[in-house]
């Protein structure tokens, strides 16, 4: 009586066989192959072009930036480079406070740096500072890159 009952509407055989399934697995792991190499390509990109600007901010924050915006910068209101990059979110022993009408002094934070990112590139690693040689170096990527102010 209940023999060989189908409802209405469902085929049977339906699915996919081994093969159809094996096709699939294999494209999957082709684009899969090609896909992970370009993403990790494009990713490294963007922290190369993130620490470039990163290093041209830490730049404008230590020397300034004349122009219509007239960012004065570390050097131009103290009247020497900072001792290190700190110096750009806390100021440095010894250096004497903002006075405004002789226009010299610490007149800081020329950085938003709460939490000390700005001294880390995208890679993790500290820039080096290097305020002989007037630059900062980024090296924890492919590549050094080199700001020089």
């Amino acid at each position: 009586m209940y023999k060989n009952r189908i409802k209405p509407g469902i085929s049977v055989g339906s699915g996919f066989t081994l093969i159809e399934l094996a096709i699939i697995i294999v494209i999957l792991g082709v684009i899969a192959t090609v896909g992970i190499p370009a993403m990790g390509n494009m990713i490294n990109a963007s922290r190369i072009s993130a620490a470039k600007d990163e290093l041209r901010t830490l730049k404008i924050a230590i020397v300034g930036k004349s122009g219509s915006s007239n960012i004065r910068g570390y050097e131009n209101d103290v009247g020497a480079l900072p001792p290190d990059l700190q110096g750009l979110f806390t100021k440095p022993g010894g250096v004497a406070d903002w006075t405004k009408f002789a226009g010299i002094g610490w007149n800081g934070p020329y950085i938003d740096g709460d939490n000390g990112e700005y001294l880390k590139d995208p890679w993790g690693v500290d820039y080096i500072y290097d305020s002989g040689g007037r630059k900062i170096k980024s090296v924890g990527g492919p590549d050094t890159i080199t700001v020089a102010f």
